[in-house]
Formats: structure tokens, sequence, C-alpha cells
């Protein structure tokens, strides 16, 4: 692996209930934190899609990988490569097989995280070429378990800041090499698991402070969860 093609894979706007990001915003911000693109991953939404496909035109230089979290029956599952998001809370197993019978490639997303991760059995067990070891938002311990299990599993390991705010894109990223040039490339690296998840953890304040944020969201939702 190379340092020369960085894709942050789990970035939220503002079709997510809890980001208000705009795509201009996250493009302005690429060149400035080292990246090369990022995928589009909103929660259980591709309202996105679109309008990330019309930029394309109008940055080639950038790889822009269409994308959806959905929230399984056990955690949340990042979804590649996929035009349609996949119905939600079903059983992680079977949400899998979805997105491999439409195209796309599955990834736990942040598996160890207390909420929406999808814990150990399930991390040690789905059928997935790849495991999210580097999440932005995440503690270093639940970083290194994730990491962990990847290892032992001989699995692919990805990175993505988790961002919701123009600070936080670009905290953890995915390392491609050199030669991808397309949106299928990146999704054949992913299936291949020749990925590498780099980054920096979460601390124990900034955690503190991202709590009380989702809180707030959450009691605006009408403590509906995503």
């Amino acid at each position: 692996m190379t340092d020369g093609t960085r894709i942050d894979l789990h970035v939220h706007a503002r079709w997510s209930p809890d980001s208000r990001l705009s795509l201009e915003q996250i493009v302005a911000r690429l060149p400035f934190v080292g990246l090369r693109g990022f995928a589009l991953t909103d929660h259980n939404s591709v309202g996105g899609h679109a309008e990330l496909a019309a930029l394309r035109s109008r940055f080639p230089s950038y790889l822009f990988l269409p994308g959806v979290e959905v929230s399984t029956r056990e955690g949340h599952l990042l979804a590649y490569g996929v035009s349609e998001a996949p119905p939600p809370h079903r059983p992680v197993a079977e949400t899998v097989e979805w997105v491999r019978a439409h195209g796309g490639e599955a990834v736990l997303a942040h598996p160890f995280r207390r909420a929406h991760g999808v814990g150990r059995a399930v991390a040690e067990s789905a059928r997935v070429p790849a495991i999210e070891t580097r999440n932005g938002h995440n503690s270093e311990i639940a970083n290194l378990r994730a990491e962990g299990v990847a290892a032992h599993r001989s699995l692919g390991m990805t990175g993505g800041s988790d961002a919701h705010t123009e600070g936080d894109l670009g905290r953890a990223f995915t390392e491609f090499d050199d030669s991808v040039a397309t949106v299928d490339d990146l999704l054949e690296q992913i299936r291949l698991g020749r990925v590498s998840g780099t980054g920096t953890s979460l601390g124990w304040t900034a955690r503190l402070r991202l709590g009380l944020r989702s809180g707030l969201l959450l009691a605006g939702r009408g403590f509906r969860p995503i």
C-alpha cells in the first residue's frame, strides 16, 4: 500500500438526519485533508446519489463512491456500490446477501461501538470482505478490537471518518493501491480485501462532546433511533 490514493469511506451529508453537510462542502475540503475522494454513506438513504454522480463530471480528478449506512437488526453495515438502500432492520447476514445480489460490497461499520455496532459474534462470522477498523468517531480500544478480528479472519481493513461535520472529514480513511482509477476499481479492491484503514481515534473528551451532540439530535428526532 502507498498513501497516494486516500479515500474516506464513511461520510454523512444532509440526507442523514444527524448531518447538514452539503456535497459542495465535502468536496471543497478534500484537498486540505489529502483525500482523493470519499464514499457517501448516509443513513438508510441514497438520496444524495444523483447529486454525487453529477459531481464526477465537474471534478474528474476525484473518486466519488456511492454508498449507504444501513441499520440492520444487529447494528450498522456499510454498503458500497448499490443504487438503492437495502431494506433496514433485517439481519446482518440477510442484508449482506442483499448487497451482494445488487452488485455491491458490504463492510461492517464500527463493529465494537457500544451503540450501533454489531458486536464480536457477528464480526467474527459475517460474510464480508472487509471490516471498518479505523473509524474516526471510535475509541482506540474499539478500533483495535475491530483490527484484531479483521487480522484473525484475514479480511480487508477499511477506514472512514464517520464525518457529520467538515472538521471530521479525513480523520480516518482507507488507503488503496495507486492503480485505482474508477469507482469499479475501488469496489474490486474492497472485494479482494486489498485495503488498509488508517487514521486517528477519538479521545475521551471529544467522545463526551460527540455523545452530547448525538443526545441532543436524538431528542430532536423524538428519540427515534437511526
